[in-house]
């Protein structure tokens, strides 16, 4: 049995990736590796042909989630990327460091954001361009 912080986690995603609409869910997988860690893998196909992959390791620690580390991309019918935030080490320079966020033409400082924040994003950025 999880934690409750990690089940909440976890909860919290489902409802996020439920409430989407006109989505294929490709993948939903959340891997139990111990009572308190997780990896989630999730891809979401939207109807224009968009993508929004979300993959994180987390552990729960000291009643809080921890990140071990993610990356939430998304990219457009074509494969072209519209965003993609992640914590892989490669932008020291970066106040947010590791932490960033790639755009189209540049990569920029960013905290990690949240599954559901990641999703919503990716939806409104397909309500903006329809």
């Amino acid at each position: 049995m999880l934690p409750d912080i990690l089940s909440q986690y976890i909860e919290d995603v489902e409802t996020a990736v439920r409430i989407l609409e006109d989505v294929y869910i490709e993948r939903f997988e959340v891997e139990i590796l111990t009572f308190d860690r997780v990896n989630l893998r999730i891809r979401i196909r939207f109807a224009q042909g968009h993508l929004l992959e979300l993959n994180e390791a987390i552990i729960a620690e000291n009643e809080s989630i921890n990140s071990l580390g993610y990356r939430y991309h998304f990219q457009d019918d074509h494969n072209r990327l519209l965003f993609r935030y992640d914590n892989t080490p490669h932008y020291p320079k970066l106040d947010s460091f590791p932490h960033h966020k790639h755009l189209v033409e540049k990569v920029i400082s960013s905290k990690k954001p949240s599954p559901r924040s990641a999703i919503m994003e990716a939806a409104q950025k397909l309500k903006e361009h329809q």
